[in-house]
């Protein structure tokens, strides 16, 4: 029988960041599973800052994934040979196919929370609005879905885009769907542009 700590291990081991996705739509009960599981994230002073945009204006899908489009050739001049040939054949996002976009964001002065551990490390509003990402993708492999975070891109450019509020940062673009091939193995590392080293060289002690 598998344990509990086995079911996380593996959902843990499951969750990729997904490029290549099918069109089929999510359905929406399962979309606002994701959302409520991700307002379940610890924040900082409970002030739950996380704001998610669902984009589903398809001329600002097209907009967005022209953007990045250009923004990934850009980034693509500052790699050289076998890299650069290595950069060309990646696929960087799934803007036109994942039948659903998020856009998420970090509210700078939330209401709630009353300003509550902020003072001194006011970028812990970000942090939390992170865990609530990861929260959403953790649900999301749940379900059978996959997430792609988009980042290749310029934040203030993707603001201007969804015209939101002044106070809201812009945190990653999500694509979310139904992965085309599942994989435990990262598709950076299948490809070889970069393996995952062991846990044990990312701690220390003092």
């Amino acid at each position: 029988m598998t344990t509990a700590g086995e079911h996380l291990e593996n959902l843990f081991r499951w969750r990729r960041d997904v490029r290549h996705f099918d069109t089929r739509a999510i359905p929406a009960e399962d979309m606002d599973r994701l959302f409520a599981m991700a307002h379940l994230a610890p924040s900082v002073g409970n002030a739950q800052p996380w704001r998610f945009v669902r984009i589903i204006t398809p001329a600002l899908r097209t907009a967005l994934a022209d953007h990045v489009d250009g923004a990934a050739r850009t980034a693509g001049t500052t790699y050289s040979g076998n890299r650069q040939a290595l950069y060309n054949t990646l696929k960087l996002h799934g803007l036109r196919e994942a039948p659903e976009v998020v856009a998420v964001f970090s509210e700078e002065a939330p209401s709630a929370g009353h300003g509550l551990g902020i003072a001194t490390m006011p970028e812990a509003l970000r942090y939390s609005t992170v865990l609530a990402v990861h929260n959403l993708w953790l649900t999301a492999q749940s379900l059978g879905l996959g997430v792609g975070w988009v980042s290749i891109l310029d934040p203030v450019q993707i603001r201007e885009y969804l015209a939101v509020p002044a106070l809201w940062h812009f945190i990653g673009l999500l694509c979310i769907g139904y992965p085309e091939q599942p994989t435990t193995i990262p598709e950076l590392e299948r490809l070889g542009w970069q393996a995952r080293g062991d846990w044990s060289e990312h701690v220390s002690a003092l």
